[in-house]
């Protein structure tokens, strides 16, 4: 039987009412293809935070490299201000392990409803790929004069031909790896932001020509986009973009496809450690109530299990929240309003496994 060590962090609020569902569905469909997975528990969070002020400690990150994957709950507590959890713990972990990709799936699954207008499964099925340790993000600027008249900050987005690159390729060979479309579009904003538009659009026309002829290159300007995913969501089929417009432009992907509910999440590094988790936050006024919907934690697990190279597991999951969904058994995306406890969903999918 094939092992892999997976470090499990509840994190805060709904965190560990998720991941409860999304090991038990990890499970029962891991133990189909005799595959185990042995978990190791952190406490990383709010509430440890509190306690101690402290984060996600370098020695945390040595000890996260031995692991195969991170599997995710939830951060962000009421009682800490924002920013300090999010920075110490997400932002540390995707830089300093490199997860130099966000993956996010846009998949409508069906009798789940979107604010799109005539769209169905169909027409909402894309992937995008986010540069996850670059740009604006990566803090570089800074103030001065700060509380005056006069104040002035900056922060800059900067990116290197080799960090464009990695990200790119990654794209590329996703694309070809679906086998849909087989269309790349890079998602960037180079009628303004000029240098670092040319830099990530020649990346793309130079690595696409050279090495991927069999897969369609497109562009299009970041706003247009916005636009494109309400009005003509079919026309994608994998986008790559950098930090910023990712972060923009998944969150819509999220509402279109019913919402965080269900939006599920990779930050990936393809040689290294990879963290998975839901794309909705901690939810603390729900903490405790088993009426949060595990949905997108599942879809998370199951997106690990395809990054570990376990594809027929990622696809039985896949089926098994697509049956769970076309039963009309959950009623909503939205917590309290499922139809089911929490659990109960978990229950559902796990049995149709």
């Amino acid at each position: 039987m094939k092992t892999y060590n997976i470090a499990v962090m509840p994190g805060d609020g709904t965190g560990p009412e998720v991941v409860r569902e999304g090991v038990k569905v990890l499970d029962a469909a891991c133990r189909k293809f005799d595959v185990s997975l042995d978990y190791q528990y952190f406490d990383f969070g709010g509430e440890r935070y509190k306690k101690t002020g402290e984060t996600l400690p370098d020695s945390a990150i040595d000890e996260l490299r031995k692991f195969d994957a991170i599997f995710l709950g939830a951060i962000g507590h009421p009682d800490v201000k924002p920013g300090i959890l999010e920075k110490g713990i997400l932002l540390k972990a995707r830089f300093a392990l490199d997860q130099y990709i966000n993956l996010r799936p846009v998949k409508l699954y069906p009798n789940v409803y979107t604010p799109v207008k005539d769209k169905g499964p169909e027409e909402i099925d894309f992937v995008i790929v986010r540069e996850n340790t670059g740009g604006i993000y990566t803090g570089i600027g800074g103030s001065t004069m700060k509380g005056t008249p006069d104040e002035v900050a900056t922060q800059v987005m900067v990116y290197s031909r080799k960090v464009v690159e990695r990200c790119i390729r990654y794209a590329y060979d996703l694309t070809r790896k679906r086998n849909k479309a087989k269309t790349l579009t890079l998602v960037h904003k180079t009628n303004v932001l000029t240098e670092c538009g040319d830099l990530w659009f020649r990346t793309h026309q130079e690595v696409g020509s050279q090495d991927y002829a069999d897969i369609k290159q497109d562009y299009a300007h970041v706003d247009a986009t916005t636009m494109w995913m309400v009005k003509n969501p079919e026309w994608f089929d994998v986008m790559v973009t950098e930090n910023l417009f990712g972060d923009i432009i998944t969150d819509l992907g999220a509402m279109i496809q019913g919402g965080m509910g269900i939006a599920a999440g990779g930050n990936i590094n393809p040689e290294g450690v990879s963290m998975f988790e839901p794309i909705g936050g901690s939810a603390p006024k729900y903490t405790g109530q088993n009426i949060i919907n595990p949905l997108a934690s599942i879809c998370s697990g199951a997106m690990m299990m395809g990054v570990l190279g376990e594809d027929a597991i990622e696809q039985a999951l896949d089926k098994a929240v697509y049956a769970a969904l076309e039963s009309g058994k959950i009623e909503s995306m939205a917590a309290g309003k499922m139809g089911m406890s929490t659990s109960d969903v978990g229950d559902l999918v796990a049995s149709l496994v």
